[in-house]
């Protein structure tokens, strides 16, 4: 016997639970997860739509007391259906529960009230409104007298303004409307995000020769019978965006519907702009910014086909669409579309799963692919597409690298290196301007010496030790652990300890040295409210400052023909994470930011402070050779079985007794090792990671790692059912990172 699990009617149930029907023998090979099916529900087996949202051989309950499927609704696959689908995908694939998965995929679940635009019209003819107004002025009724004197003036008039200076209530309005003299009229308005009044529109730009040949060889790919993903790998300033508009235009020619992914609210003021100004309101934008009406709005929208294009972060790839085309992911290396909560899922691979089941497209740009992605391109599960010039032959900037530790030999202690003291004087002189970033988000950990440049690192996992306020050093993968130092192993230098500056302080460095200059910050603090970002980079844009100090939301994707130097201040924020991937994060981040150069007409600038200048990553990203870059990275990850090298699975434990939760990851641990005993199957931990408690919840994680991935989903399928039958579990909290 077969049996399916069915949601009933998302959009007005609560997401809480699934019931299990029998299927009809005649409909078991039939019925797969996602589709639609008609079910006895509720006392009177009243017929009700549901989705399917699992299939078994087991019963969860008493077979004679199960009621069975009456159809399947084969000709009713909905885009909630299809979604569904993917949200069982995702369970799977990520491991999360059925209803995190599809509070992940429909968003927005609860209606939201429709805004209304009144409208007060005159029912009646002048010369009778005259006289009504005459009649009612001489017996007193003012307030009615003002709105038909209004009227006869201007009708339409706008109810809201009526109300506003005229004074008009509903008892005012009331007998009015009941003798016909005024008619109301109310329409529903959308509440949209994208004011696209003052957005200029532009004429499709020409492409270069190298741009129509990459255009041309995308199209080929889509001409095969199953068409691969496309990896567009451009240099930062060849194009990429122009590739695109001409992909969506094809794709909504052919009538159907475009979701743009990008990686950061930051990027979206820009990218929406571009998009508007060549596709008009066919574009609109999904972030988490907008509010609750906004998102719903969109959403609506989207289902009803009165929008083509969405532009947004993550989130934004579960737009309804029932035509889906084509779905980008520009700067798809980006860690950002990863999900940091159950399901942990990547956009990539779920915008991939999704296009297959929808019969759509799918190209991932970036001038510094993930390792992942442009592995897969290697191998051919990608087709690889490359744009090896800028366009219109614009010279990439010219990059110098400072070491650090020299400037502190010569008694240079500032934040700022002589050089780019000098550059940044140069461009205030020129009326150019200067980005400056500090990668310093979450790095802030790591200990190194700034005479010599060392990194005080685990001996076993190849990643910085993180400092804690107890005086201890530790790695946060294997939780190998050591005493503080004062003084540096390699050369005895005092100068030891962990980065202490912010981008505040730089910005209070730059006014006291650049008192001239107009300066803006850009990071966390200063983009916290709704807007934020738009006016920062609106303002900077208008050269209405010289400088743009910020963290990492200022070196993706933007455009500013103005900027002629970028300035980073200490690249070894990110080069000494706690992080496998630190390497690749760096070279990617100097990539970006030696792109945001010279993007205009005159020659651009950039200066890379650190001090490991020989490192292969800050080498290889001063000469944007990604391939270099490449090889040595995963000449690394090869010997330590590192994505991509092999798959690994994250464990994440989180609990707030501190005793029972190591306990807990313990037998998890024993559990892990004796099914994945036999095979090539590799664990590190448990340890602590490098936040080991919020608000009194304590957590440690486990990683296992192994070259096949059907291997670490089974382990963790099994370690769920382990985990779902043991009751000393559930006052622990289990999260499942697969990658």
């Amino acid at each position: 016997m077969v049996y399916a699990d069915v949601i009933v009617d998302i959009s007005h149930e609560k997401l809480d639970r699934s019931f299990q029907y029998l299927v009809p023998e005649e409909l078991e090979e039939e019925i797969r997860v996602g589709m639609v099916a008609a079910v006895p529900f509720g006392q009177g087996n009243r017929e009700r739509k549901g989705y399917i949202i699992g299939i078994s051989g087991e019963p969860k309950y008493d077979r004679e007391k199960m009621k069975s499927l009456l159809r399947l609704c084969s000709g009713e696959e909905t885009t909630e259906a299809k979604l569904v689908a993917l949200a069982a995908w995702m369970k799977e694939r990520y491991g999360s529960t059925m209803v995190q998965a599809l509070k992940t995929v429909l968003p927005v679940r609860e209606k939201v009230a429709p805004r209304e635009k009144r409208r007060l019209y005159l029912n009646v003819d002048r010369e009778q409104a005259e006289a009504l107004a005459e009649n009612l002025e001489s017996g007193r009724c003012r307030a009615r007298a003002r709105l038909v004197r209004a009227l006869l003036e201007e009708s339409p008039l706008d109810y809201t303004k009526a109300s506003r200076e005229l004074g008009t209530t509903a008892n005012v309005l009331k007998p009015l409307l009941e003798q016909g003299a005024v008619r109301l009229e109310q329409d529903e308005v959308y509440r949209t995000p994208l004011d696209g009044a003052g957005i200029p529109r532009e004429k499709a730009a020409l492409l270069s020769p190298a741009q129509r040949e990459a255009l041309e060889e995308i199209q080929k790919e889509w001409n095969n019978p199953s068409p691969r993903p496309v990896l567009l790998h451009g240099i930062t300033g060849s194009g990429k965006t122009q590739v695109y508009m001409k992909l969506i235009s094809q794709v909504m020619e052919a009538g159907r519907q475009v979701i743009v992914l990008i990686p950061e609210i930051a990027l979206t003021y820009q990218t929406v702009r571009r998009f508007y100004g060549w596709f008009g309101d066919k574009v609109s934008v999904l972030n988490s910014r907008m509010s609750q009406g906004e998102r719903y709005d969109q959403f609506r929208r989207a289902k009803k086909g009165e929008i083509q294009i969405i532009v947004g972060p993550r989130s934004a790839l579960f737009t309804p669409f029932s035509r889906l085309g084509l779905i980008i992911v520009d700067e798809e290396h980006e860690r950002t579309y990863k999900s940091e909560t159950s399901p942990r899922y990547q956009a990539g691979e779920t915008a991939v799963r999704r296009a297959q089941a929808e019969g759509a497209y799918v190209v991932f740009g970036s001038a510094t692919p993930s390792l992942e992605a442009y592995t897969k391109a290697v191998k051919g599960e990608y087709a690889l597409v490359k744009l090896e010039e800028r366009y219109q032959d614009r010279p990439l900037p010219e990059v110098s690298v400072v070491d650090m530790r020299a400037e502190l030999r010569t008694g240079n202690r500032s934040i700022l290196s002589r050089e780019l003291q000098n550059a940044i004087k140069k461009r205030l002189e020129h009326g150019e301007q200067t980005m400056l970033f500090l990668n310093r988000r979450g790095y802030a950990g790591f200990v190194s010496c700034r005479s010599c440049g060392q990194v005080l690192k685990c001996p076993h996992c190849d990643v910085s030790l993180s400092e804690h306020s107890n005086g201890r050093m530790i790695c946060h993968y294997c939780g190998y652990e050591r005493p503080a130092v004062k003084t540096c192993p390699s050369c005895g230098s005092p100068y030891i300890g962990g980065f202490k500056a912010g981008t505040q302080q730089i910005e209070q460095v730059l006014r006291k040295v650049f008192p001239e200059a107009g300066i803006l910050r850009m990071d966390y603090d200063t983009t916290r409210t709704k807007g934020s970002y738009e006016q920062i980079l609106s303002s900077f844009a208008a050269h209405r400052a010289d400088i743009l100090v910020g963290t990492q939301m200022i070196v993706k994707g933007h455009d500013f023909p103005d900027v002629t130097l970028v300035g980073v201040i200490a690249a070894d924020l990110s080069l000494n994470a706690a992080d496998f991937r630190c390497g690749e994060r760096t070279f990617q981040l100097l990539t970006q930011a030696v792109g945001r150069s010279g993007r205009g007409k005159k020659r651009g600038e950039a200066v890379i402070q650190t001090y490991h200048p020989e490192h292969y990553s800050i080498q290889a990203a001063a000469e944007q050779d990604y391939e270099r870059f490449y090889q040595e990275e995963m000449g690394y990850r090869s010997l330590l079985d590192y994505p991509p090298a092999a798959y690994m699975l994250t464990v994440l434990a989180s609990g707030g007794d501190e005793e029972l939760l190591e306990k807990g990851i313990d037998f998890i641990r024993k559990f892990a090792e004796r099914i994945g005993s036999g095979g090539r199957l590799h664990m590190i931990g448990p340890a602590s990671p490098p936040v080991g408690k919020v608000n009194d919840v304590y957590r440690r994680v486990l990683y296992l790692k192994h070259e096949d991935i059907g291997t670490l989903i089974k382990i963790k399928n099994k370690i769920e059912e382990y985990v779902e039958i043991n009751s000393g579990f559930r006052k622990l909290y289990i999260q499942y990172d697969l990658e």
